[in-house]
């Protein structure tokens, strides 16, 4: 007889009672995130650098749990250093992370800019490991906790056009990996989301290139750009105490892109 199998539920994928920050979680994949975890039952906790989120809010009023909206300019150290206090401020604690934010400047190699390259990977990857670490000691004081970061097609590719991030996705994956080592033992798991070609406003500009669209869809099994609810389900997973075994993981959503 094989130990456990009745003790598997569906409330393993819910998050009723928990907490999670998600950073740039006002638009676009992010926007998904949030509603996907507020509708599994979580107080979210919504980082943001603008105050437009109107349109969040309409989509949150139908979840159960409660939510907070607070801006930030994640290059600030002084700003970024105030996010998890004030969430423990709100809801009393940090359950999960989910590090979303991420900004992207294309210009040839030989034209880069050393402004766009520091931009680049503050928000990137110097917010990410910040953040990180301040939640994982709260994360650390109730022995459990959920980190979540968002790496990319870009975390196994080079790409053209954009060095710094494929560098920070690059190194979003290995901190991904280093923080799972270092807080398995206090029941903290350390995962990312590497997603493939989604629909947002970040990939407008490559959409509108009919031939760059052309090429990226021929590689694509499933064959179309993918719309963010289809990321919905599985950071909901990776939050959960169903995937409490998965540690260190880049998570490919992708469509088959990687596969081909």
């Amino acid at each position: 007889m094989t130990v456990g199998l009745d003790n598997f539920s569906l409330d393993y994928f819910s998050l009723k009672g928990k907490t999670a920050i998600i950073t740039g979680g006002n638009t676009g994949l992010g926007q998904a995130y949030t509603v996907a975890l507020a509708k599994a039952g979580a107080n979210v906790f919504v980082v943001t650098h603008s105050k437009d989120w109107d349109e969040t809010i309409a989509h949150l009023e139908e979840s159960d749990g409660k939510y907070a909206f607070h801006q930030a300019d994640l290059t600030n150290r002084e700003q970024l250093q105030q996010i998890v206090p004030a969430c423990v401020k709100e809801f009393g604690t940090v359950d999960i992370l989910v590090n979303n934010a991420g900004t992207i400047r294309r210009n040839p190699l030989l034209e880069y800019k050393d402004e766009d390259w520091d931009a680049v990977m503050a928000i990137n990857l110097d917010a990410v490991y910040f953040l990180s670490q301040q939640a994982a000691k709260v994360m650390v004081d109730h022995n459990s906790g959920k980190i979540i970061n968002i790496a990319s097609m870009l975390s196994f590719q080079g790409g053209k056009f954009i060095p710094p991030y494929t560098a920070s996705k690059h190194a979003v994956a290995g901190l991904t990996k280093s923080f799972a080592n270092e807080l398995a033992e206090h029941n903290i798991q350390v995962n990312a989301i590497a997603p493939g070609y989604f629909a947002t406003k970040n990939t407008e500009p490559i959409r509108a290139d009919e031939k760059r669209n052309k090429e990226i869809l021929a590689r694509i099994p499933a064959g179309h750009w993918a719309d963010p609810s289809e990321l919905m389900g599985t950071v909901v997973y990776l939050a959960s105490k169903a995937s409490d075994y998965m540690n260190g993981h880049v998570l490919a959503v992708d469509g088959g892109w990687l596969a081909r």
